[in-house]
């Protein structure tokens, strides 16, 4: 969405707006993801967040569709929203993704959320009995030094 579309849709009426960008998604996704049906009466809530997700999900063209819908089924599996499941699977098999393909993101969510289980708590046994084992993660700091357990 362009800046000029943006302005235009904060110049708006509030419920107008709100109302724009719902029908916008809906024509994308071919239906009202279930938050945005919950926030529709709150159009000061509603108009940001779609901007911003839109921003992120739809309009940016470094990632093609498809795998767009593919990282959106790995986290929903990963972090267990069932509704957002559905919605990214059905919106998926729209764009002629194969079973399969839906399936290795699925195994890759359910590979990474494994090793999160594992790291973290294998961390928090070892440093129960005393055990330090390598550095950590540098990033979330899980093990370092200064972390606290």
């Amino acid at each position: 969405m362009d800046i000029e579309k943006i302005q235009r849709i904060m110049r708006m009426d509030p419920e107008e707006a709100a109302q724009e960008l719902l029908d916008a998604v809906e024509k994308y996704y071919g239906e009202i993801p279930y938050i945005l049906q919950f926030m529709q009466d709150m159009p000061e809530l509603l108009v940001p967040k779609v901007l911003y997700d839109s921003a992120i999900i739809r309009e940016f063209k470094r990632l093609d569709p498809k795998t767009i819908e593919l990282i959106s089924i790995g986290v929903s599996a990963a972090i267990r929203c069932e509704h957002c499941l559905r919605m990214h699977v059905r919106i998926a098999e729209k764009l002629g993704i194969p079973k399969e393909e839906i399936l290795d993101a699925i195994l890759i969510a359910g590979t990474l959320s494994n090793a999160t289980v594992l790291a973290y708590a294998t961390r928090v046994l070892d440093s129960e009995e005393g055990i330090e084992r390598g550095s950590g993660c540098d990033i979330c700091d899980l093990g370092g030094e200064d972390h606290e357990w």
